[in-house]
């Protein structure tokens, strides 16, 4: 049977993000698995996955901010923006804690990001790091990223801990990078933790090993999150059965065909049909609900 919904998975080191759902794949026995953000080989956290029905909500959870914990390395540059990479330059760290706090205070706010040359981006069909593998290099167009807030927890020079709240799209190796080349000495990236995506923390995934034994327990729905919980922020409605057949189809229909009519404001409703099965999202306006995203595909 197939499971539909997210399950928040803790994604290990030495494992990419495509690994970790060709390993699903194998331990839930479901083609079906769609991840939610790229993490590096050496990254570990929070890695949503996203099941059956669920992978409608791919895109919709890698545009939430993200949360990451981080260890800059002062005084090294590598190609990779991380101590992955081979070492360009050694300098030595002359700065002072009141320095660096005030430098890395200056990235908070709307930000200018290049995209690092060892990145999954694609230039005319080629991934740039299959390029910088070959040793080219490419121009990259800056993109705007937003650093909601960067917390210094802890400066033993020459690593600088920082807990990183950021939009989507943002390169915390390149971060690293800026930090070290604003303060004169260079820098990269030493270890990179996602802690938090969307409502999914690190304190509540799961490593690879867990899921299988709540698999062999048969207690794995335990750990998915449905997808209608997804939307909880938007009020439920349910139809009448004469309209199950417009709402099945993905049409709009209008407020009559509800079994009671909402009386919140709400613009956006979770739409379950006469049988309580979730439909999809619905945008109201005047006495109409137009589909937003659809989540059924027949039972």
């Amino acid at each position: 049977m197939e499971i539909n919904g997210v399950i928040n998975v803790c994604k290990e080191a030495g494992y990419t993000s495509h690994d970790v759902v060709a390993k699903l794949r194998g331990i839930l026995r479901q083609k079906k698995i769609g991840h939610t953000g790229t993490l590096d080989p050496d990254a570990t956290g929070v890695l949503p996955v996203c099941l059956g029905k669920g992978t409608r909500l791919c895109d919709m959870l890698t545009d939430h901010d993200k949360v990451y914990e981080t260890v800059l390395h002062l005084g090294i540059t590598t190609d990779t923006q991380d101590m992955s990479g081979k070492v360009l330059e050694e300098r030595e760290v002359l700065v002072s804690p009141e320095q660096i706090r005030t430098c890395i205070a200056g990235f908070e706010g709307e930000q200018q990001q290049i995209p690092p040359m060892y990145s999954a981006l694609k230039v005319n069909g080629k991934k740039l790091y299959e390029l910088a593998r070959e040793g080219k290099v490419v121009e990259r167009k800056a993109r705007s990223v937003h650093f909601f807030s960067i917390d210094v927890l802890q400066i033993q020079l020459p690593l600088v801990t920082m807990r990183v709240h950021c939009s989507k799209g943002t390169y915390i190796r390149t971060l690293c990078h800026d930090i070290g080349e604003k303060l004169g000495c260079g820098g990269c990236m030493e270890k990179l933790v996602r802690t938090r995506v969307e409502r999914f923390a690190i304190e509540n995934a799961y490593k690879l090993d867990e899921i299988r034994e709540y698999v062999s327990r048969g207690e794995v729905d335990q750990l998915v999150t449905p997808v209608d919980a997804m939307f909880n922020d938007c009020p439920a409605v349910y139809t009448g059965e004469e309209a199950d057949r417009l709402v099945h189809n993905g049409n709009s229909f209008s407020a009559s065909n509800l079994r009671t009519v909402p009386v919140t404001d709400a613009e956006r409703f979770r739409v379950y049909d006469s049988r309580e099965q979730f439909i999809g999202i619905f945008q109201k306006k005047g006495d109409t609900f137009s589909p937003v995203k659809m989540f059924w595909s027949g039972q």
